[in-house]
């Protein structure tokens, strides 16, 4: 009774703003360290064995992500969630699907010492590079203190805060060009916030600012205790299963969706978030209409040219 009260009230304010706003231009970045951040992004040197490169989970011609349930680490090994999308990551609350990583920085760090990931250490990645001439002379120039682990992270994170994407067809459509979605789309924007979408999906990044748990209303066994979620950082049970709100920025490109990665079609997840986080049955062309909307929130990729090491 609560939960439904609570979600009426937010509705209620949400009539008065869109709650959606679009990507800027731009995003304030060195772009000294920003290149080297996009070597070091690339470079399969920063995992144990040479074999993995941030770029391997986070194909960014393929939305950010990855066109697979889980990503690969060193050694065959699997890992135990979707990769999240690399684009746009900059606008969110937290960082990975139980946010324990602050920022872009931190974040940085985390795939590379993870055993399953990339299996490194910094010991051992911070040799690695400094036998590389070039980025002795890179890291030199931009950091005082060399390589070190801080300055490692500080450079992937400046390059990742370039990887926005402004522009789409929606965010001109907010700006003011009415012309630019058909009327299915525009149906699906008004489905979309009629049926209770945007209580979590709204923001910059529509999405990305604030975590639910999976199964809020209808709960979801075989899906939603995948993970534990926020109980992994915050030890409270209370938010056991509660997850990291996707951005619904590109979305049309990241499939496999949820962080278990089960889900392959954009309109089947639409119909088991509706069922499972607000408790209704949308009708299939609603489905339809709501999937056109979401497909208006792609835009062009940075670097999507980018040849993948």
């Amino acid at each position: 009774m609560r939960t439904g009260i609570v979600f009426l009230a937010f509705l209620q304010l949400l009539a008065a703003s869109e709650l959606i706003t679009p990507i800027p231009g731009n995003i304030p970045h060195d772009p000294e360290k920003s290149r080297l951040g996009e070597r070091l992004f690339f470079d399969p040197l920063l995992s144990r064995d040479g074999t993995i490169s941030c770029a391997s989970c986070h194909v960014v011609s393929e939305g950010g992500a990855e066109l697979k349930p889980v990503s690969i680490g060193i050694n065959g090994q699997k890992g135990t969630l979707n990769a999240p999308t690399v684009l746009n990551a900059v606008f969110n609350i937290a960082q990975f699907w139980d946010g324990r990583a602050e920022d872009l920085h931190e974040q940085a760090k985390g795939p590379i010492v993870n055993p399953i990931e990339m299996g490194n250490s910094f010991e051992n990645l911070i040799t690695t590079l400094e036998k590389d001439k070039t980025y002795t002379k890179s890291f030199s120039a931009l950091y005082p203190e060399g390589i070190t682990a801080d300055t490692i992270a500080d450079a992937i994170s400046e390059y990742e805060k370039t990887l926005i994407t402004p522009g789409s067809r929606f965010d001109r459509y907010l700006e003011g060009d009415t012309t630019v979605l058909n009327r299915a789309e525009k149906e699906g924007f008004e489905l979309f916030k009629s049926k209770g979408c945007i209580s979590c999906h709204h923001g910059v990044n529509i999405g990305g600012n604030q975590y639910q748990r999976f199964g809020a209303v209808i709960a979801n066994n075989e899906i939603g205790k995948n993970s534990l979620g926020r109980f992994n950082v915050t030890g409270d049970p209370d938010d056991r299963y509660y997850l990291k709100v996707p951005t619904l920025r590109n979305i049309a490109e990241t499939a496999p969706y949820f962080h278990t990665g089960s889900v392959k079609t954009l309109h089947e997840a639409v119909r088991l978030m509706s069922y499972h986080q607000l408790g209704i049955e949308l009708k299939s062309a609603e489905i339809d209409k709501i999937v056109k909307f979401l497909i208006t929130l792609s835009a062009d990729i940075p670097g999507a040219d980018r040849a993948e090491k």
